[in-house]
């Protein structure tokens, strides 16, 4: 393989934002938050690969090297995962959340078997091992318990620094959250944040890296700084979900829940992303809490992420449309529309219903 040519497809961009805003302490919290992100680099790399080191060690190459750390693996995640080393075989369905030798038959045997209904073993933040009797659900809380007490010290640490009394809150919770699984509350507390100028989004959120299941969360995080002038524009568009739910074109039992009264959609600037969020390409626009009792009762917050869709713009699109846009139509190929077709695609996450018709609990 031309390790080189495969790094080519890779383009550098340097992330910035206007730091005047900030007060003192503020800039004083931004290494403490970076420091706690940077965690989840080492705790995704555990659930997406395993042994960083050992493979790191392995590779000779300096492109190949780079790659790999691209991917938090061996396998190229813009190419279905395809084997990036020739040594390395398919990447695991199940990443490093299941035993590797695990059938989906053992699995569902020993989660109908279980005392709990399985709910332990397919619980979103519990990795999968083989114990005595069989298959096992370890907590991540005890399964990652030293990097993440490492991002929990950080994170209070930045929370003694923070005047904004929400973000404040949050970051304490949070760092609870990191050490005993339980993150509905923090979530809370992050919908609740209103005025503060830094954010931070970390620990296990998304499902996608589990390909076998979609059960487990994988860790990641994105330290961010709002960008007061662009998010002043799109708070029309928070008032509109009630009427844009009501225009779904679905039955009613389909659209008869509220979006929650604290949702919120803004505009920030990233200034680092770690873990999930960091491997192969980045994101542009972040729809959260997923916890569906979270959204139906304070909503979601719609976050975008400005500076890297600028990235994504002036890199991939702008090049594709001088191909495929006839040159007299290329002037309509702008910024604004891009942002704004990335911002109404997060508002949809937030539109239909959170629970079954049915009665049978949550949509997830």
């Amino acid at each position: 393989m031309n390790y080189q040519k495969e790094l080519d497809k890779y383009v550098s961009f340097r992330l910035t934002s206007d730091l005047s805003a900030l007060t003192e302490r503020e800039r004083q919290m931004l290494p403490l938050l970076v420091e706690a992100a940077d965690v989840m680099n080492g705790l995704f790399w555990k659930q997406a690969y395993g042994g960083r080191d050992a493979l790191m060690a392995s590779i000779t190459d300096p492109a190949a090297r780079q790659l790999a750390e691209i991917n938090y693996g061996p396998w190229d995640r813009l190419a279905d995962n395809a084997p990036l080393i020739s040594s390395v075989g398919p990447k695991p369905e199940g990443a490093e959340f299941y035993p590797r030798d695990m059938t989906k038959a053992e699995f569902e045997e020993a989660v109908a078997a279980a005392a709990d209904g399985g709910e332990a073993l397919k619980g979103l933040y519990t990795v999968v091992r083989r114990g005595e009797g069989g298959l096992v659900a370890v907590p991540y809380s005890e399964a990652f318990r030293e990097g993440l007490a490492v991002a929990a010290d950080k994170l209070r640490q930045a929370a003694q620094l923070a005047d904004n009394a929400g973000l404040k809150k949050y970051l304490e919770l949070r760092a609870d959250a990191l050490l005993s699984d339980d993150y509905q509350p923090s979530d809370f507390a992050w919908m609740e944040m209103k005025n503060n100028t830094i954010d931070i989004v970390i620990g296990p959120i998304e499902t996608y890296e589990d390909q076998l299941y979609g059960y487990k969360a994988a860790f990641e995080a994105y330290v961010l700084i709002k960008d007061k002038e662009w998010s002043a524009r799109l708070e029309k568009y928070v008032s509109m979900l009630g009427e844009l739910q009501q225009g779904l074109p679905v039955p009613v039992e389909y659209k008869k829940e509220s979006p929650g009264d604290d949702s919120d959609l803004n505009a920030y600037d990233a200034i680092y992303y770690a873990g999930d969020s960091n491997a192969g390409a980045k994101t542009i626009a972040i729809n959260l809490p997923n916890d569906e009792e979270v959204q139906l009762k304070s909503g979601a917050r719609r976050l975008q992420l400005k500076n890297a869709m600028q990235a994504k713009f002036e890199k991939i699109l702008v090049p594709i449309s001088d191909v495929l846009i006839a040159e007299d139509q290329r002037s309509h190929v702008d910024f604004d529309a891009f942002f704004a077709n990335t911002m109404f695609h997060e508002v949809a996450h937030g539109l239909g219903i959170k629970n079954t018709i049915s009665g049978k609990g949550t949509v997830r």
